[in-house]
């Protein structure tokens, strides 16, 4: 029998709709450009800041633990998907070329409201 359906060949129907409060949220792409962001307001009257495109990364070397805010110059790779890195999207563990080398993003920058990278030896 077809998904979804019941032995008889009866549907099988939802017990309730979805709330608004369990609905899924915009999907933020975050561009190469300049940088732009958004304030919005969440759940409980909160503010969350999130990231629409930028240009710059806070950039830690892992042998020194220093940060250091870069310019990002170009996204050479993102394993969650190619064609991604293709239109500069920036998104969590992609490979972004920068001013100090190349670096890999560790954190949501769709979420967060800023790039932070590891840099690559």
């Amino acid at each position: 029998m077809a998904y979804g359906r019941k032995i008889t060949g009866g549907k099988y129907h939802k017990q309730k709709k979805k709330k608004q409060y369990a609905l899924a949220g915009i999907a933020r792409k975050v561009k190469l450009r300049v940088t732009k962001q958004k304030t919005l307001r969440a759940r409980g009257g909160d503010k969350k800041t999130v990231l629409l495109s930028s240009d710059f990364a806070n950039i830690t070397d892992p042998s020194t633990k220093k940060t250091k805010k870069v310019k990002i110059t170009n996204v050479l790779e993102t394993p969650a998907n190619h064609f991604l890195a293709r239109q500069n999207i920036l998104v969590k563990s992609a490979i972004i070329e920068t001013e100090l080398g190349k670096a890999k993003i560790t954190n949501r920058p769709g979420q967060e409201g800023s790039v932070q990278a590891m840099l690559i030896k």
